[in-house]
């Protein structure tokens, strides 16, 4: 593990440890960790980054002992994006290399109905906050339709075995699923 990621885990899990539950806290400070470790491009295994033709690719580079935080490296081929999906964790999104668009979504509780939001380009260095407490729900594209893009993101819970959802993009209707690994 190269000391550049060891020193992001350790300041996170010293972070997770002293904020407990205080969201705001975490999301504040550990943007600005995720911000430094995004910064430079010089950490992050290769098996790491591979891309899959064909599907977005969700690598877990580190889970907490106790899943209070999980640490995933998101791979894009050309063109690729995710369905409309949320959470339900607070999560965190770096970029490291070139560019993806994130797509946020208001979804009425009553009706399902999805509303696009704030449309926001997270180039390299960049953070962006996801939660159900200030937005939960988006679909992540990559910018380029002739290169791989590659995000680093933090959530509060080993988002690979978190119950979340996607939603149709016509109807709002959810439907759950628990994503996993590539790895």
């Amino acid at each position: 593990m190269h000391k550049r990621f060891e020193d992001f885990i350790a300041a996170m899990t010293q972070l997770t440890s002293e904020a407990g539950r205080n969201e705001p806290r975490i999301l504040d400070e550990g943007a600005k960790l995720l911000g430094e470790l995004v910064r430079h491009d010089d950490w992050l295994d290769a098996r790491h980054a591979a891309p899959h033709p064909q599907f977005y690719q969700q690598y877990l580079l580190h889970r907490a002992p106790d899943d209070s935080f999980s640490v995933v490296s998101f791979v894009w081929s050309p063109g690729q994006k995710t369905p409309i999906h949320d959470h339900t964790v607070w999560g965190l999104i770096g970029m490291l290399r070139n560019a993806e668009i994130s797509q946020s979504f208001e979804r009425d509780e009553n009706t399902g109905t999805l509303t696009a939001t704030e449309q926001v380009r997270l180039e390299p260095g960049s953070v962006e906050a996801v939660s159900p407490t200030i937005g939960d729900v988006h679909q992540v594209i990559n910018a380029f339709d002739d290169r791989v893009s590659i995000s680093i993101h933090v959530y509060g819970a080993d988002i690979g075995k978190v119950r979340r959802h996607v939603f149709d993009p016509a109807t709002g209707a959810a439907k759950e699923f628990v994503s996993g690994y590539a790895n």
